[in-house]
């Protein structure tokens, strides 16, 4: 998917360009920034040196060496004061002029840090808003998969306002349906009348002779719409280009291609679901668009309890679902 947030080291990433929260000055810092000199080898010190001093908010480009990318892009972001020296702008600028350099030398990808959120002591969630904002503008106009790298549960955290609602959603309905599950068993079956006392409207053998008698084209009319002519159906109704749509929906170029060619394309749930997200589609249309491609949506599932959530609150932002999911370590919506 052109975006995603992944738990991982980021010397360990497979990208064209790797971005490193770098010291001002041609030195080895801590962190990040000592993580990716110690795993590209002694030469990126020598290159960045050649360098010189970057100012903060600037990017520079070097080699990668030993690393599993073609380039360092080297990025110098704020140190957090109160949020009031500059701070938001400075950081924003790290992660514009990253992009913009990775473009520039034809990157395909790139994969970033949690900018300034290290030593720096810039707020997680705040510095979170920040690169997915940017990460989003960006990728509204261009083509490149973007990954956003964190090392551990401890480097990522969503605002307090959007988790306390989160959480308050899942415990009413999540929880509420599990109750449910578990108080059934405790069902009286004697209460249920036996099968005896019902007649069937129909006998089996008229039932059969009224089978044989359908044509194959009123059953193919009852289907209806494959999922494909339903998305292009709803394209065209909201007035929407074919980009706009799968830019909004985190999913590639190629997918959609896939996806249009093909009336009986059949979609993955998450590829489904995000493009009932770009299309700002309510909880009974989207219901009615994946089950063309043979999806629920339920109450049993933690994934689409969130779905639910965002869809019913008309958030349909999809960097800010997949940072919920990524938060309960769930699979984030798109396709590549």
């Amino acid at each position: 998917m052109p975006f995603e947030i992944v738990r991982n080291d980021i010397t360990k990433m497979y990208a064209d360009a790797i971005v490193n929260s770098a010291n001002p000055m041609p030195i080895i810092g801590g962190s990040v920034d000592l993580l990716i000199h110690q795993a590209a080898g002694p030469e990126l010190i020598v290159a960045r040196k050649e360098i010189g001093k970057i100012n903060v908010g600037d990017a520079k480009l070097t080699k990668a060496f030993q690393l599993n990318a073609k380039y360092v892009i080297h990025t110098v972001g704020p140190a957090w004061v109160d949020g009031k020296h500059d701070e938001f702008e400075f950081l924003q600028k790290c992660y514009e002029e990253s992009l913009k350099l990775a473009d520039i030398n034809q990157c395909a990808s790139i994969a970033f840090p949690l900018i300034s959120t290290g030593t720096y002591g810039f707020p997680k969630d705040k510095a979170l808003k920040i690169a997915t904002e940017v990460i989003q503008s960006f990728l509204n106009t261009h083509e490149m998969t973007v990954y956003l790298v964190v090392y551990d549960e401890s480097s990522f955290k969503l605002s307090e306002k959007l988790f306390d609602k989160i959480s308050a959603y899942i415990d009413k309905n999540y929880i509420e349906e599990h109750e449910m599950k578990f108080f059934s068993s405790d069902i009286n079956l004697s209460m249920i009348p036996d099968e005896e006392e019902y007649q069937p409207i129909v006998s089996r053998s008229e039932n059969i002779s009224i089978q044989k008698k359908r044509e194959w084209k009123d059953l193919s009319d009852e289907i209806g719409e494959t999922f494909s002519e339903a998305l292009l159906r709803l394209i065209d109704e909201r007035g929407k280009k074919d980009a706009e749509i799968y830019h909004l929906a985190n999913i590639d170029r190629k997918l959609f291609s896939k996806i249009r060619s093909n009336k009986d394309y059949q979609p993955s749930k998450m590829t489904a679901i995000a493009l009932s997200v770009a299309l700002h589609l309510n909880l009974d249309e989207t219901k009615d668009l994946i089950g063309r491609a043979g999806f629920a949506l339920t109450k049993s599932n933690l994934s689409d309890i969130i779905f639910m959530y965002f869809i019913e609150h008309k958030i349909y932002d999809i960097y800010e679902i997949n940072k919920v999911l990524f938060f309960y370590n769930l699979k984030e919506l798109g396709g590549i």
